[in-house]
């Protein structure tokens, strides 16, 4: 794997738990050159010594639900870059209040902005980025197994991943003609920023040490390192498609 020169777009760095962060590393580790987005002014000061310690420069505040700080982003970033290999999305929201409910007490608007920041931003990036990817340029972003089967407390995050897996489906039909792969991770569940609104992860931790057929939880490397085969070549004939990195829970009928 060589992936020295290449230049990748981070999408979703919170903080040293993101599983972009994880990424990120493993990227630069590769030789990798980094461009970084977080979603508002209070995660500055959590994002900024992580683009020092990763060496980036090409650091964007960027709410991901306005087209236009999305525009902004990308013309900015091919000021600088004639190309993007890689796009690292690992973006997801929903209020808090539409959390941790009985399905049907979802509010359309914590619905809406669910589907909007979770699954379009996705489409809106590869839309605004297209003239940067060239053939052999790779596109991950991040799902969960709640997508497919009913998770406790998970609610509107679980259509919401549903929706974005079917997206990465027909983003790499409609983006496989210029040679962009577009796949999908579906990570067990991992201490995140995002995961900590969610209740219940922590059962669901200790469910997978006990049944899943690795008996332990992954962790942020586990995510990293198939994101690094996602994204390179040796991944060339792959798209579409939905990795599981889960210690093997999702295979198990109890």
């Amino acid at each position: 794997m060589n992936m020295t020169g290449k230049k990748a777009l981070i999408l979703g760095i919170a903080n040293k738990h993101s599983i972009a962060y994880g990424i990120a590393r493993a990227l630069k580790a590769q030789g990798v050159e980094l461009a970084i987005s977080y979603a508002g002014a209070a995660l500055a000061k959590r994002v900024h010594p992580i683009a020092e310690e990763l060496g980036v420069d090409q650091v964007f505040e960027c709410d991901l639900s306005k087209d236009n700080d999305i525009k902004n982003m990308i013309s900015i970033l091919a000021e600088e870059w004639d190309s993007i290999d890689y796009i690292v999305h690992s973006v997801a929201y929903a209020p808090i209040s539409d959390l941790n409910l009985p399905f049907q007490h979802i509010s359309r608007h914590g619905f809406l902005t669910a589907m909007d920041i979770s699954v379009y931003s996705l489409i809106a990036v590869v839309r605004e980025a297209e003239m940067l990817l060239k053939p052999g340029s790779s596109v991950i972003t991040m799902t969960y197994y709640g997508a497919q089967k009913v998770v406790p407390n998970y609610g509107v995050m679980g259509i919401a991943k549903a929706a974005l897996e079917a997206s990465v489906r027909y983003l790499a039909h409609s983006m496989g003609e210029k040679g962009v792969r577009v796949n999908a991770i579906s990570a067990g569940p991992i201490r995140t920023l995002s995961s900590a609104a969610i209740g219940g992860v922590a059962q669901l931790q200790r469910r997978i040490e006990k049944s899943a057929p690795l008996a332990r939880n992954i962790e942020q490397e586990d995510i990293a390192k198939t994101a690094l085969y996602l994204l390179s070549d040796l991944a060339s004939g792959v798209t579409g498609d939905v990795l599981f990195v889960d210690s093997g829970i999702s295979i198990m009928a109890y």
